[in-house]
């Protein structure tokens, strides 16, 4: 079930806090709950991408996107994500979310988040995602001079170009009855 009584408390509670800039690093600091855990209790990864949800949540409100979105009635979609896991995290451990967008190019915006255990990193998602119009992407320039920022995205970090590249690569529809066909299309 999703998080709503979680996603009302970090919605009220940033909604009283400073404003950050639109690349500030946001952080969010939670804790595992019960219903977060998975057989071997430890925190589900599909959970993890639920949480995520509420990170960019929280850092569109405290970089003024949500206020823009309302406005224009616009929406928020994920377009793709890649996500690596490294460490558990088991129940009730507590650890800080860290999501800030990194850039954008002509058709969507890039967005890093992470769950932080101290020093350790213990999960890390890359997310393309996009602000809908009518059911529609809307241009991300658009979006950017909405918010005050009519500059244009920094240059985004050779990782998440690769990522954009490669993922740009992958069939589309897949070929779910082919396996096979569908590596030897992709890399063909």
């Amino acid at each position: 079930m999703y998080p709503f009584l979680r996603l009302a408390t970090i919605t009220l509670s940033e909604r009283r806090k400073p404003a950050l800039g639109l690349f500030d690093t946001h952080h969010l600091p939670m804790r595992c709950l019960p219903q977060d855990l998975d057989g071997f209790m430890e925190m589900n990864n599909g959970r993890i991408l639920t949480l995520f949800d509420l990170g960019r949540f929280a850092l569109s409100i405290r970089i003024g996107l949500m206020d823009v979105l309302r406005r224009q009635r616009w929406g928020l979609v994920v377009a793709g994500s890649s996500v690596r896991y490294r460490a558990r995290i088991t129940g009730l451990q507590r650890f800080e979310m860290r999501t800030r967008l990194v850039g954008w190019d002509a058709r969507f915006f890039y967005i890093e988040q992470g769950m932080w255990r101290g020093e350790t990193c213990c999960n890390h998602a890359l997310l393309r995602t996009g602000v809908t119009q009518k059911g529609r992407l809307a241009p991300v320039a658009d979006v950017a001079q909405a918010m005050g920022h009519a500059a244009p995205s920094p240059a985004l970090p050779d990782w998440v170009l690769a990522w954009a590249e490669a993922d740009g690569h992958r069939p589309w529809p897949p070929m779910a009855d082919a396996p096979h066909q569908a590596g030897r299309q992709a890399g063909g």
